[in-house]
């Protein structure tokens, strides 16, 4: 019998809609794996795109952007209802990853005390929202490296079983949650400084965030290829 492959099956996937020949570079999960990789029978390619780990993180993006002094309860009732949309091809299958159950309780939370608490008592909601927010989803991914890294939640939909304990599945997915983790604990920490300097606040609450994200997506998808070419090599 063949044994399995361990350099195959590293992170967190997102598309399975070609046959394995004929999948080119842009079909490509989030991870850099392409689902023949795998050699398995994934979800659809919907499927996948509704539970991938990119669409994990929209309903904080979607918080991020609208949240303001003024517009923090409005921006909490867009992130839970994207939180609901994107986690009912979840809920359906009884599948529930920690990433998305965050989600749903942080924004809900936010969004009845917006509705039940007097606005002067959440001045500190108000000025510190965002902040909040990436803190959380920070303390979200790097507490998941206790248990189960939240990126292998997602890889594990589309990764055959005999791949998920395997050194370099397990290693790969705890270095892309801890990579996730510190770019949101960074942004956290930026959005702070931003609040108590007089100028370049757009530099610490955008400009520097959103390149940490775009480089956090890059990482996500040259890192596993990295690693499983590097072990064959």
């Amino acid at each position: 019998m063949a044994q399995p492959d361990a350099n195959r099956g590293l992170g967190a996937t997102g598309s399975g809609e070609s046959p394995p020949s004929a999948m080119p570079p842009s079909r490509m999960t989030p991870s850099g794996m392409s689902a023949g990789d795998a050699q398995a029978d994934v979800p659809s390619g919907e499927d996948l795109r509704t539970n991938s780990v990119f669409l994990g993180f929209a309903p904080w993006i979607i918080f991020d952007v609208v949240a303001s002094p003024s517009t923090w309860k409005y921006a909490a009732l867009a992130a839970l209802i994207a939180a609901l949309v994107f986690n009912v091809p979840d809920l359906r299958r009884g599948s529930f990853k920690i990433l998305e159950a965050a989600s749903l309780v942080f924004f809900a939370v936010i969004f009845v005390l917006g509705l039940a608490v007097d606005r002067q008592d959440l001045m500190w909601l108000e000025t510190y929202a965002q902040t909040l927010a990436n803190g959380v989803i920070a303390v979200v991914a790097l507490g998941s490296l206790a248990f189960t890294p939240f990126t292998e939640q997602y890889a594990r939909e589309s990764v055959p079983r005999q791949y998920w304990d395997t050194p370099l599945f397990r290693r790969t997915n705890r270095i892309l949650t801890a990579m996730w983790g510190g770019v949101f604990l960074v942004t956290a920490l930026l959005g702070l400084l931003a609040l108590r300097v007089k100028s370049g606040s757009d530099w610490l609450n955008w400009v520097i965030p959103i390149a940490l994200l775009v480089a956090a997506i890059r990482f996500t998808k040259w890192y596993p290829a990295h690693v499983r070419a590097q072990a064959r090599g």
